[in-house]
């Protein structure tokens, strides 16, 4: 890479230039008069910075689009996927998964492994490895690795960087996790929790294609989740917005969470030696299934039905590690509530499944570092 082409590569982009490219991100093969209407800018501002950035080689032109207007057919845009390059890692307390992502959101390498130990030397001895085997296989990645990000559970303490993680994460417990992570990959860093992180990665890749006003539900070994308004993460004061698992008071509820659903097979007779296992081979005919949708379908109706309320989205995205088999079965159980009073009850938020692949706090995590460096930022 010459010595211009790493001062483009650097550059970071204007707000306005931000916009653009996540315009393009959610919409490929866009064109300058979308760009310019869904981004408040001027066709001139628009045709410009649209210019400046194919140059710059973040952005590329492809076939011309008849728009249905008078005059010229428009340029389609789109995202160049080898301008940029980033890791997600996703802490779990019984897995590691890392994604390398190209700077159109493809992931263009995943591993995960279940650990025994979730000890930093285990964690890291780890990473190492992933990396080099990811870099490896696209070499184009290694001198545009722009940073990675880190997804992990728990709330957070500082509205930053320290988190409160289960027992199983204690040694990456209440320490700046953008700071060691730093220090031991030698890369810059941030981290989410993981359903702040997986909404992120819905946003620009998933369901945030078609909603820009959606809440994320993530279910795992916990119950968490994100929510983006117009486009954008609302981490609120402490970095906690969409701790969805805290509007159910333990005392009074079974969180509903693939832990209880990991007992529930349990109990049925089904044998397993721990949530990975139970995922990598999950089946929605085993007994116990259908016995947990009916002892959760209650906790999560009234979940579904207080995001409807209080903030009005245009969805509700049930991800994590669920798997789409099981919510396939959990969603149509799900009850929103309302008065419907009239022929016209309220417009209420479609309930869907996340519409992302692979492991979504480990993509989310890898949207972190390309929405800081050159996306819109956060709110």
């Amino acid at each position: 890479m010459d010595t211009s082409t790493i001062q483009d590569f650097l550059q970071r982009p204007s707000e306005s230039e931000a916009a653009i490219l996540g315009h393009v991100l959610r919409n490929p093969g866009t064109v300058q008069p979308v760009i310019a209407r869904d981004c408040g800018l001027s066709q001139q501002t628009v045709s410009r910075l649209v210019g400046e950035l194919v140059e710059r080689g973040a952005l590329a032109l492809g076939e011309r689009k008849v728009s249905g207007r008078r005059g010229q057919p428009s340029v389609s845009i789109r995202v160049e996927p080898d301008y940029a390059y980033s890791l997600g890692i996703a802490l779990m307390t019984d897995a590691l998964s890392v994604a390398l992502m190209d700077f159109a959101g493809n992931v263009v390498g995943h591993e995960q492994f279940t650990m025994p130990v979730m000890s930093r030397n285990a964690v890291f001895a780890r990473l190492h490895e992933i990396r080099a085997r990811l870099l490896d296989r696209t070499p184009a990645a290694r001198e545009r690795l722009v940073g990675a990000g880190i997804g992990i559970l728990g709330p957070c303490l500082d509205g930053k960087s320290r988190f409160n993680p289960p027992r199983a994460l204690d040694e990456f417990a209440m320490v700046p996790i953008d700071e060691l992570f730093t220090e031991r990959l030698g890369l810059p860093c941030w981290v989410e929790g993981d359903g702040n992180a997986a909404a992120v990665g819905e946003s620009f890749l998933g369901a945030g294609r078609q909603y820009a006003n959606f809440v994320y539900i993530y279910v795992a070994a916990g119950l968490g989740g994100g929510i983006i308004v117009n486009n954008r993460l609302l981490r609120g004061s402490h970095g906690n917005s969409g701790e969805i698992g805290r509007m159910l008071p333990w005392r009074n509820f079974q969180i509903p969470t693939l832990e209880t659903l990991l007992h529930s097979l349990r109990s049925a007779g089904v044998e397993l030696d721990g949530l990975s296992t139970m995922l990598a081979n999950f089946d929605p005919d085993w007994p116990g299934v259908d016995e947990w949708i009916t002892r959760s379908r209650d906790q999560f109706s009234l979940i579904a039905s207080a995001i409807a309320a209080l903030l009005d989205p245009e969805a509700i995205v049930f991800g994590g590690r669920l798997p789409p088999a099981l919510a396939a079965k959990l969603i149509p159980a799900i009850e929103l509530f309302d008065d419907a009073r009239r022929e016209m009850p309220r417009p209420l938020p479609r309930i869907i499944a996340s519409r992302t692949s692979y492991h979504a706090c480990a993509i989310g995590a890898a949207m972190l570092p390309l929405e800081q460096r050159f996306y819109s930022s956060m709110l």
